[in-house]
This record gives structure tokens, sequence and C-alpha cells, in this order.
């Protein structure tokens, strides 16, 4: 996204498959260079629920702010809007440990050093509600008169 001419887009099937299809389309569309990041359980993470669930893992990711789903089209500025288009709603971060304890890569954290979980926990929650505050900032820049 800073480079301000590439297509952008992160997004997940469990999130949002409006959203997914709509950035895969809009991706293919683009005349010009542009990557999707999707997030993805993988055996590794440790789905408590199993892979089975890792619809419901990718929702859940979203819905508490872990894995936001965003858009950024340069296409837009040119049309006087913000290219970055935040798609996801407000997180519902009361879910967040939920989500880090319903993987095993982070639940195990919990049972070999609680105290430092406790402290390691509260920094991933602080980053990602930085990083929600940052794409909000960006997103609300005014592109009607050019930048």
């Amino acid at each position: 996204m800073s480079y301000g001419h590439i297509y952008v887009a992160q997004v997940s099937m469990g999130g949002s498959q409006a959203q997914y299809l709509k950035a895969v389309k809009e991706a293919e569309a683009y005349k010009g260079p542009s990557i999707i990041i999707a997030y993805a359980p993988c055996i590794s993470h440790g789905l408590r629920k199993g892979m089975g669930h890792s619809q419901t893992e990718m929702k859940l990711a979203t819905e508490c702010g872990y894995w936001p789903l965003l858009r950024f089209d340069p296409r837009l500025e040119l049309e006087g809007k913000n290219p970055l288009q935040i798609d996801s709603k407000e997180p519902k971060w009361d879910k967040y440990e939920e989500f880090l304890l319903g993987e095993t890569r982070y639940l195990t954290l919990t049972k070999s050093n609680p105290e430092r979980a406790k402290v390691l926990f509260a920094k991933n929650k602080s980053e990602a509600q930085k990083k929600i505050r940052h794409y909000k900032r960006l997103a609300s820049l005014d592109y009607s008169e050019g930048l």
C-alpha cells in the first residue's frame, strides 16, 4: 500500500466470503501488480475445535480484530476517493483472548508460563488495536482534492 500503485487486499473467507470474492475480482481486473493476503488457519496453528472448523476460526479472527479485512485499490484515488477501504466491522475486543486460546500455538504458552502469557497476550491485543487505529487514520484521509 505504501507504494501507492499496487492493489492490496487482506481477506479471510470465513470473515466474509463476499469481501473475499470482491477482492479477488478487483485484483484480477487491476492493470498492475496485485497482492491478496489471506488468513488461513493451518494444522500448525492447532485449532482446538479441529480443522473442520477453520471457517469459524477465520470468522472469529476477523470479529475480534486479529485479522481485519481491507482493500487498497489505487484506481479509487483517480476518482477522488480514498483507495483504502476497511471492510470488517468494529472489532469485538472482548473476544480477542477467546480467539487466541482457541489455538494450541497460543494456549501452550498459558500452560508453560502463565504470567508471561498474560503479558504477551496483552501486547498482542495492543498491537492489533494499534494496527486498526492506523488503518482507520489512513482510511479517513480526504482524497477529494488530491494529495
